[in-house]
């Protein structure tokens, strides 16, 4: 699968660069180029495909990486973490960290869609290292640079109690203690917080008030009041 517009393969190739990539690197440049084509743009050329193809690759990354650095964990354990490295909100977050979506093709209509931002990057990143992959069929294209970004955050999540899936945690706890579950209010704050975290959630359990989050999505703001509210809880407050 060619790519003939040379202003694009200029633009995709940086993304290869900033990727840590060598820069003779075989990667098919049209794959790469589909990866990055939203269906809003297209409804028969896009990401789709490759971002099913995507999904594998980043399990089995996932997946080597575990039972390579951490040999004498339990299969639970390597699951647990697993399960939050390919979250739609762990691969977003390494997407705006590489700048994806300036080199993602879409319309400005979803573009505009901030509570799909976050399944939008991700479901691209998928795609990305689909395409990578089906560029080799080997992991050569994908793990060295993918790496370093899974062992930092498998760090951070074996230390934290809570999986960072704060809104299953904070349940947890508050079945355990209370037999209840907490409530969430959400507000939509966008006139104050403007696009970045455009809404805004508080955590109550019935008449306790334990935390506050805010969010570029309704999801997002949940999770980061239950962050705050099991930090509240666990330490006693």
């Amino acid at each position: 699968m060619t790519l003939t517009d040379a202003r694009r393969q200029k633009q995709l190739r940086q993304l290869i660069q900033k990727l840590g990539l060598p820069e003779q690197s075989p990667v098919q440049w049209g794959l790469l180029d589909l990866a990055l084509t939203h269906p809003s743009i297209s409804a028969e050329a896009n990401y789709e495909q490759l971002e099913f193809v995507g999904d594998a690759v980043v399990r089995i990354a996932a997946s080597e990486l575990l039972f390579e650095t951490y040999p004498e964990a339990l299969v639970g354990e390597f699951a647990a973490i697993r399960s939050v490295l390919v979250s739609d909100r762990i691969l977003a977050q390494i997407a705006q960290g590489y700048g994806l979506d300036r080199y993602l093709l879409v319309s400005s209509s979803a573009a505009s869609d901030m509570a799909g931002e976050t399944s939008r990057l991700a479901d691209a990143f998928e795609a990305v290292l689909g395409a990578l992959y089906l560029s080799t069929h080997t992991l050569e294209l994908v793990r060295p640079w993918l790496d370093s970004h899974l062992q930092h955050l498998a760090t951070e999540i074996r230390k934290d109690p809570a999986r960072q899936n704060y809104k299953d945690a904070l349940q947890e706890w508050t079945q355990a203690h209370y037999k209840l579950l907490p409530q969430y209010r959400l507000k939509e704050t966008s006139s104050v917080h403007g696009d970045t975290e455009r809404f805004t959630a508080e955590v109550w359990l019935q008449d306790r008030y334990l935390g506050e989050g805010t969010g570029r999505s309704k999801k997002a703001a949940e999770q980061a009041a239950a962050k705050q509210a099991f930090s509240k809880v666990m330490s006693g407050d």
